[in-house]
């Protein structure tokens, strides 16, 4: 039993330390980097379901194998979590011994000098006339402010100074780390608790307010989200411009807009703003971001009692370089009590806008996405639209099976401009009476955005730091010159050796201009030849 305990206990010892490794920490950083590119090459659902959609319809065969293994939803994946939760034990157990480890050379004092600095790769000598000892270590006291400094005494009666510099740079590597673990717990928190919604609102006053999910188009929750708590706020917007160059290409876009939040709903005033992409609105603790625009044809019904019904709905837009878009107007006659009667007597406005009417033969097509000829190629279809079907369907179409079964049917289609109507064989009529521009936002939530823009800061910081700090060291040794006990002149040995740390270029620079402080422009202080095995024992010193 002992026996079993015991190789437990070193196999968890051992997956420890193996995950534990800087090794394992940078071969599960590559193996997160990996995992996220299908979330950057593959349409995710959480992003754009329309688009997750298309790539079924055009790879039958391949998209269910790759929605089995989570491709379509990459970042809620279990496998993407256990890389992420992996990720975060190994940089934990990799810093805090590390850390313990600074903290210790921090503590300790600079080596002491080596017993000979001529095997150093830097390493200057020279005798100075005129100069104790004592004025020898004095000078280098002096130059050396800033380093830290221990000083020597050697039995033969020699100084010695032991110097280091770039302590900065461990810093550097700890601060890297721990905003990379900072910054992980961050995004994992903005996921916990943030959400995302988006919503299309008419550029004609409409107004949204953030009081639930249900106002949304679509919404995607954080895990500890449940869609009562939303940030409190309101929005109305007023219109939307867009500046166009001569080739159809977007110069601009700004939506004029009003907001309200904290005291402004209480006393219900209005803030104007105006709203352009990469400008968000952030108030309430949220961000509104202008992502993408459409135009919503206006249609009005009137039927032979004279009741008339007015809708205005958006249409998608299919080409977005001409904004020539699809969609479907959808109405139910008024006064109609009888539930068979209503069914069958529902009417739908589908079939094609384009802001600058241009034909291909009879197929309207569009030519330019402002509004300079707005033209709807309709087909209005009368019967049972299957809205109380208890099924959903698009609101830029018509159930289609429907039509298929017969109990939809279309009884008109023509190319109409702004102001004119059809007539249908009933007596009702359709007339197109103009267009309005939407704006689609998207609100986003996450209360850990300032904490990720700051780890991400400092991941900078650290490791700039670490790339620009060098640990290095510099000896100093002064001792009296053999010849100077035979003369009253004071004459002193001075070595300097130096040796990085870390073999980056520079170093060699600063040794040169530290020798020339201490002994002198004419010394001699080009790197030495190493040899292993001496650089190997004063490495060890």
């Amino acid at each position: 039993m002992r026996d079993h305990l015991t190789t437990a206990l070193a196999f968890l010892r051992n997956t420890w330390r193996g995950l534990t490794s800087m090794r394992t920490a940078l071969v599960l950083l590559f193996l997160l980097a990996m995992a996220a590119l299908p979330g950057a090459l593959i349409p995710q659902r959480s992003l754009n379901r329309s688009e997750v959609d298309k790539y079924f319809q055009q790879y039958p065969d391949i998209a269910p194998l790759l929605d089995k293994i989570g491709m379509f939803e990459v970042f809620s994946s279990v496998w993407f979590a256990s890389i992420y939760v992996l990720l975060f034990i190994s940089l934990i157990g990799c810093l805090l011994p590390r850390c313990w480890e600074y903290f210790k050379q921090w503590r300790s004092k600079p080596v002491r000098t080596p017993r000979n600095l001529g095997r150093l790769p830097h390493h200057a000598e020279k005798t100075l006339d005129d100069t104790s000892v004592d004025e020898a270590i004095a000078a280098a006291k002096t130059r050396l402010r800033g380093w830290r400094t221990v000083e020597h005494t050697e039995t033969d009666g020699a100084r010695s100074i032991s110097a280091e510099r770039g302590f900065l740079r461990e810093v550097g590597n700890l601060v890297f780390h721990f905003a990379l673990v900072g910054l992980l717990i961050g995004l994992a928190g903005g996921k916990l608790y943030g959400y995302e919604g988006q919503v299309i609102v008419v550029a004609d006053g409409s107004e949204f307010c953030n009081s639930g999910t249900y106002n949304y188009d679509s919404f995607r929750a954080g895990l500890s989200v449940d869609g009562t708590q939303l940030s409190p706020f309101c929005v109305k917007v007023d219109d939307f411009d867009v500046d166009y160059q001569p080739n159809g290409q977007v110069a601009n876009y700004r939506v004029g807009m009003q907001y309200q939040s904290g005291e402004g709903l209480e006393t219900n005033s209005w803030l104007p703003y105006t709203l352009q992409v990469n400008h968000p609105l952030r108030t309430a603790g949220d961000r509104i971001y202008l992502t993408g625009n459409g135009y919503a044809p206006r249609f009005t019904v009137t039927w032979p009692d004279g009741q008339q019904r007015t809708s205005l709905v958006q249409w998608q837009p299919m080409s977005p370089q001409t904004m020539l878009s699809q969609g479907a107007t959808k109405f139910d006659q008024p006064g109609v009590t009888d539930e068979v009667q209503r069914r069958q007597s529902q009417l739908a406005i589908t079939g094609l806008f384009a802001p600058t009417a241009a034909f291909d033969g009879k197929i309207l097509s569009s030519g330019f996405p402002d509004l300079l000829d707005p033209t709807a190629a309709i087909d209005v279809m009368r019967g049972d639209l299957g809205l109380d079907s208890g099924r959903g369907q698009s609101i830029f179409g018509v159930d289609q099976s429907m039509v298929e079964q017969g109990r939809l049917n279309r009884v008109a289609r023509e190319n109409v401009r702004v102001g004119e109507e059809i007539r249908l064989d009933d007596g009702t009529t359709v007339r197109f009476d103009g267009v309005e521009r939407w704006a689609n936002l998207q609100v986003s939530h996450d209360p850990f955005q300032t904490s990720v823009l700051a780890f991400a800061v400092l991941i900078i910081f650290g490791l700039g730091t670490s790339l620009i700090v060098k640990r290095r060291r510099i000896w100093v040794r002064a001792a009296p010159h053999p010849e100077s006990a035979e003369s009253s002149a004071a004459r002193t040995v001075v070595e300097v050796g130096g040796l990085a740390r870390t073999d980056q270029a520079g170093y060699g620079e600063e040794f040169a201009r530290i020798a020339d402080d201490l002994l002198g422009a004419d010394v001699d202080h080009s790197p030495q030849p190493r040899a292993d095995s001496g650089t190997a024992r004063e490495r060890k010193s």
